[in-house]
C-alpha cells in the first residue's frame, strides 16, 4: 500500500534565556521595545507534521512518501530522512525561500517569545499530485495534514477528482480556518484525524453535529491523550485503544504525530482498525519518552516486548509479522 503525507516541513530552533524576560521590561517603554537576549544553549531539531510522520513509518518500515514544499537549505534534512527510509523524492524545493523554521527563547519562569517563518511551506500549493501518484506508480492514500492552506485544499480537491482515498488532519491548521474551508476538506475523507479539543471546535466551526460528521468521512480517529484513541464509524460501535504504560514524560511534542504514524502503518501492513491504533499508541508513547520529535528509536524486540504488554500475545503476533 502506498501511501503519501502532505504538510509541513520544518526545523525548530529553540534557545534558553537563562534569566526572566520580565525584569527585561519597561513598563512605560513597552511600546517601543528593542531588546536582544544573551542564550546559554541552542538545540535544532528537525520537526513539521508531514516529515514526523514520515519519520515515524521510515521506522516502521513502510516506505513513505513525503509531499511537502522545503527550501535549498533541505539537503541534510533531506539525507536523514532517507537514511530512515522516507521517499522524499516528491518535495519541491523552493528557489527563493528556506525551509519553514520556528525560533523560540524560552525563559527561566517558562515564558517563551517565538516566531514562525512559513518560507517554502507556502509553495506546497503547486504540487501536483497526479505527478506523485505518476512517479511511484499509483497512490492508494493521501494525508493531508497541516500545511499552506491553499495547499491542503488544492490536496484535498484533487484527491476527490481523481478518486484517491485520503485522510483529513487539519491539527495546528484549525485555528486560522473558517468554517467553509473544513467542510470542504473533511467531506469524503475515508479518515478524520484530530485530538479531542480538536473535534469540539470541528463541530463548532462547520455547524454540524458529530452525527452529521460521522455521515460525511469513513472513520473518524480522535486521540484522547493518555487514555488513548477512539474510532467511529456510522452506524457501528466504536472501538476504544488505551496507552502503553510509560517510562516516563519526557516531551509531549509530536506524540500525535507518531501515533499518525503509527496507525497509518497499520493500514499499509493491512492489519485491522484496532490493531493500527494499538501501534500507533506504542509509537506515541516512545515519543513522550523522548526529547524531539524525531529523536527517538525502534528497537524491534524491545518494541515487541512493551507491545505485547500493553495489548497481549495475539495482537503482538500479528503484528510481528509485519515489523521488519
Amino acid at each position: 500500500m502506498r501511501i503519501a503525507v502532505t504538510g509541513s516541513i520544518a526545523t525548530d530552533h529553540l534557545m534558553t534565556f537563562p534569566g526572566r524576560f520580565a525584569d527585561q521590561l519597561v513598563a512605560d517603554q513597552l511600546h517601543t521595545v528593542s531588546l536582544s537576549f544573551l542564550v546559554d544553549n541552542l538545540d535544532v531539531r528537525r520537526g513539521g507534521v508531514a516529515a514526523n510522520i514520515c519519520f515515524g513509518m521510515g521506522l516502521l518500515g513502510t516506505g513513505p512518501i513525503l509531499v511537502g514544499a522545503a527550501g535549498s537549505d533541505f539537503d541534510e534534512y533531506r539525507a536523514w530522512l532517507d537514511r530512515h527510509g522516507v521517499d522524499t523524492g516528491s518535495v519541491r524545493i523552493s528557489e527563493v525561500l528556506h525551509t519553514a523554521r520556528f525560533v523560540c527563547t524560552t525563559d527561566a519562569d517558562h515564558n517563551q517569545i517565538g516566531s514562525f517563518y512559513t518560507g517554502a511551506m507556502s509553495e506546497a500549493r503547486l504540487i501536483e499530485l497526479k505527478a506523485v501518484a505518476d512517479r511511484v506508480g499509483g497512490l492508494d492514500l493521501v494525508s493531508i495534514g497541516a500545511d499552506d492552506p491553499e495547499g491542503m485544499l488544492r490536496h484535498t480537491e484533487e484527491c476527490r477528482s481523481r478518486g484517491i482515498p485520503f485522510a483529513a488532519d487539519f491539527s495546528q491548521q484549525i485555528a486560522r480556518m473558517d468554517g467553509d474551508e473544513i467542510r470542504i476538506l473533511l467531506d469524503g475523507a475515508t479518515y478524520l484525524f484530530s485530538n479531542e479539543y480538536e473535534k469540539g471546535l470541528i463541530e463548532s466551526k462547520t455547524g454540524w453535529t458529530d452525527e452529521e460528521i460521522l455521515s460525511k468521512v469513513g472513520h473518524r480517529v480522535t486521540t484522547l491523550g493518555a487514555q488513548g484513541v477512539r474510532i467511529e464509524r456510522a452506524g457501528e460501535e466504536p472501538i476504544e485503544v488505551g496507552c502503553p504504560e510509560e517510562d516516563v514524560k519526557a516531551d509531549p511534542t509530536g506524540v500525535g504525530d507518531a501515533f499518525r504514524a503509527g496507525f497509518l502503518s497499520g493500514l499499509a501492513w493491512g492489519v485491522g482498525l484496532e490493531r493500527a491504533a494499538q501501534v500507533g499508541c506504542m509509537l506515541a508513547t516512545l515519543v513522550i519518552e523522548t526529547v524531539g520529535t524525531q529523536e527517538y528509536t525502534l528497537r524491534r524486540t524491545a518494541f515487541m516486548d512493551r507491545f505485547t504488554k500493553a495489548y497481549g500475545h495475539d495482537a503482538a503476533a500479528e503484528v510481528r509479522t509485519h515489523l521488519a
